[in-house]
């Protein structure tokens, strides 16, 4: 599980948005003073917002601008980047496999590209479906992790064991 710090910035239909600072490697470089990546990253300061699903916290109960922890299951992360990134290019070499095979002319090259476009948008198209059947599965998904205590409201009770 990867943890990630964040502000709540809005909070709609059972699910939270979470703002995050976008890290980049130029943290821990050496070469960080020399190098002109660095001082973008740190002018531009660019944040992400990350749909974030309560997990075990009502969403009712997590207020704007607090700050809370959010968890993503590093299989996610690969097998996401996998399915976005491979099924697309798979398809687009699939589609122009289908339809450009045969003898090659002018013709056979242009059905190819219409088959890598059209099996690059079915790729793509494929992947937005997937996305919307997994939108709300707690396992395919960023969730809350953590929420600090408000330490400036009163303890009503204190159970000590």
């Amino acid at each position: 599980m990867i943890f990630e710090t964040g502000i709540v910035v809005s909070n709609e239909h059972g699910s939270l948005w979470v703002e995050t600072i976008q890290r980049t490697a130029c943290d821990t470089c050496i070469a960080e003073k020399g190098c002109g990546q660095s001082l973008l990253s740190k002018l531009t300061g660019k944040t992400n917002r990350i749909r974030v699903l309560p997990g075990d916290y009502a969403a009712e109960s997590i207020e704007l601008g607090q700050s809370v922890t959010i968890g993503i299951p590093e299989n996610v992360i690969v097998k996401g980047s996998l399915l976005v990134y491979m099924l697309p290019i798979l398809m687009a070499v699939v589609g122009a496999w289908l339809l450009g095979s045969g003898i090659k002319t002018m013709e056979q090259d242009l059905f190819s590209i219409l088959g890598a476009t059209l099996g690059l948008f079915l790729g793509g198209l494929l992947v937005k479906l997937r996305s919307k059947q997994t939108n709300c599965d707690p396992k395919l998904n960023p969730v809350l992790s953590g929420v600090p205590l408000d330490l400036s409201q009163p303890v009503d009770t204190l159970i000590v064991i």
